[in-house]
């Protein structure tokens, strides 16, 4: 279960499913999804850190690249209207994964690329997706992906959530847009 804002329950669908990534600065990759998939299974996108060993880390001690956590984006979606793997191909088009803890001018470990799976089919898809990725899409660098257990989330401040939509001109990663890519094979 989740909570809002001001600390009330939010209860999702039955059957939804939570997906959580990393590349690179939260708000480009939580804008970039929630346009891609507003109408397409989306039901919440959160941004917040992920992967660390410091309980209810801060962005600024997440910036000090300190607690170990990496900037992310969870996604709740029903896998009725968007798959699991399609959330993860339109991951490695979005950013660049062939640079360990960097996207395009941001420097450090809370800038990596990193799947963070939620069950063993997850696991399962996010380790062939990216598999294939490396194979057929970006085979003229090594994809540095890390595929992990998700552990523990906390939110991001709230001033984060949303950034790009309440802060229209705000700072974007030049290393996020899509990428044009075949489909992968089967």
């Amino acid at each position: 279960m989740r909570f809002g804002p001001e600390g009330a329950a939010i209860n999702y669908p039955a059957g939804s499913q939570k997906a959580t990534i990393a590349a690179g600065c939260f708000w480009g990759v939580e804008h970039m999804y929630r346009r891609a998939f507003k109408d397409q299974g989306l039901i919440d996108a959160r941004v917040g850190y992920i992967g660390g060993d410091t309980k209810n880390p801060s962005y600024r001690s997440v910036c000090s690249g300190t607690t170990g956590h990496a900037e992310a984006l969870q996604v709740v979606f029903d896998p009725e209207k968007v798959s699991y793997r399609q959330l993860l191909e339109y991951f490695y088009k979005m950013h660049d994964p062939t640079t360990a803890n960097r996207q395009g001018p941001d420097v450090g470990s809370q800038y990596r690329s990193g799947i963070f799976f939620h069950d063993e089919e997850q696991e399962k898809i996010a380790k062939d997706v990216t598999e294939k990725v490396q194979k057929e899409w970006w085979k003229d660098g090594k994809v540095a992906t890390e595929v992990l257990p998700a552990g523990e989330w906390y939110d991001a401040e709230t001033y984060h959530q949303l950034y790009l939509d309440k802060n229209p001109g705000g700072y974007e990663c030049p290393s996020h847009f899509l990428r044009k890519f075949p489909p992968l094979s089967s």
